[in-house]
């Protein structure tokens, strides 16, 4: 072999060592607190979260309220609409056994991608409940549904519209085909109620301190009850 070509393949291969090593140098992304994963406490129920961002919101303190009660796990990201969970629901559960799993998606799905758009409509956002709950169904688990939370009038520095009047509408659909499977149902909704003003951020569809802590309560509480199921 010519010197030439010794002298390029030596190039070549330093080359591709310093990008591998640059690459392993990189620090791990960050998951916030409440994606990062847990471990098991033997003997103690499975529960399963799946939820988007309002749901990141009461994972920590759900886990603070059944600490010796059950293990809460999650799927390591904002878990999106209907649309999106249909497809990822299998990947998110795993082949862990669960006792219960609640659950809510509502949220990504009203929101409107444009006006008149919206991301999943209600004819659809129907049709993939009903694909969700049959594969949650199959696990065995104990269901339970998490009504979608209120929208403000107006959010800043929004990337898509929300009307406040359709999380009404989604919920509706949600709750008949809940009833329509047997799911138990936590009314998140109704535990913000008249609280709203207290436990949302001013213009934001996310909750502060307060509003989490009460839904973690509730959510804790609903995980507990369908525990004696």
């Amino acid at each position: 072999m010519k010197l030439k070509t010794l002298l390029a393949l030596l190039l070549s291969s330093l080359v591709l060592a310093a990008g591998s090593a640059r690459a392993d140098d990189q620090p791990a992304r960050k998951l916030s607190p409440s994606l990062r994963p847990v471990e098991d406490t033997p003997g103690l129920p499975r529960v399963f979260l799946i939820g988007d961002s309002v749901s990141m919101g009461y994972t920590l303190g759900v886990r603070q309220e059944l600490v010796g009660k059950a293990n809460v796990h999650r799927p390591p990201t904002n878990c999106g609409s209907s649309a999106s969970g249909r497809q990822k629901i299998k990947e998110w559960l795993g082949a862990g056994k669960w006792d219960v799993i609640h659950f809510n998606f509502g949220l990504h799905d009203m929101k409107y991608l444009k006006p008149g758009r919206q991301n999943v409509p209600p004819d659809r956002y129907e049709r993939y409940l009903k694909d969700i709950v049959k594969q949650l169904k199959a696990t065995g688990a104990t269901l339970v549904f998490a009504t979608t939370t209120p929208v403000p009038e107006a959010v800043k520095n929004a990337h898509y519209e929300r009307i406040p009047a359709d999380v009404g509408r989604y919920n509706e659909i949600a709750l008949r085909v809940m009833k329509e499977n047997g799911v138990l149902i936590d009314d998140l909704h109704a535990v913000a109620g008249s609280n709203i003003a207290e436990y949302q951020i001013p213009n934001d569809v996310h909750f502060n301190k307060t509003g989490n802590a009460a839904f973690a309560k509730a959510v804790a509480a609903s995980i507990l009850s369908a525990l004696k199921k």
